[in-house]
C-alpha cells in the first residue's frame, strides 16, 4: 500500500503541471486512472481529477505511481491529504461535516475555579542593581565588579 507522507505541495504542483501539459484524457490514460467526478481539485480556476493528481504526485515523491485501487477503500483519504497541503477540493464533504456529532454534555456542578496565578515575565521583574557601582547584578546576586 502506498504511503503519502513523502508527498509535498511541490510534488502535487508538478503533477498539476503535467496534467495541464497532457490534458485530462491523456493524463488519466497514461497512468490508468478512471475519471472521478465525485471529488475534483480546483487550483487557479482550473479543475483536476483529485485522485489521479495525488497518485502522480506520489510518483514524483517516491518514483512509483499510487494506483487508483490504493486510493480507494477508505485506507487512504486523498481528499484530506490534498486539503492538508492547501488545495481546494470540490464535491467532497468537509472533514467537519463528515465527523459524527456528539450528544450535548449534561452540565455538572463545577467546583469554583481559583483565579489563575501569573508569574511576571522576566522583563517585568526589576533588575537587581549593585548599590556600590550601580551595575546590574548577575543571577548569583554578587557583583562581579565589587566582589
Amino acid at each position: 500500500m502506498a504511503t503519502f507522507s513523502a508527498v509535498t505541495r511541490q510534488h502535487i504542483l508538478k503533477a498539476l503541471a503535467e496534467y495541464d501539459d497532457r490534458g485530462k484524457d491523456a493524463f488519466l490514460g497514461v497512468y490508468g486512472f478512471q475519471p472521478s467526478p465525485a471529488s475534483t481539485l480546483v487550483h487557479e480556476s482550473r479543475v483536476y481529477d483529485a485522485k489521479a493528481v495525488l497518485g502522480v504526485a506520489h510518483r514524483y515523491a517516491t518514483g512509483r505511481v499510487a494506483m487508483a485501487e490504493e486510493l480507494e477503500g477508505g485506507k487512504v483519504d486523498p481528499i484530506a491529504i490534498l486539503r492538508k497541503h492547501g488545495f481546494e477540493i470540490v464535491g467532497a464533504p468537509k472533514a467537519s461535516a463528515a465527523a459524527p456529532k456528539r450528544a450535548p454534555r449534561t452540565p455538572r456542578a463545577a467546583a469554583p475555579k481559583a483565579a489563575p496565578t501569573r508569574r511576571p515575565a522576566p522583563e517585568d521583574r526589576p533588575l537587581a542593581i549593585c548599590p556600590t557601582c550601580f551595575t546590574a547584578l548577575p543571577a548569583t546576586g554578587v557583583c562581579d565588579e565589587c566582589a
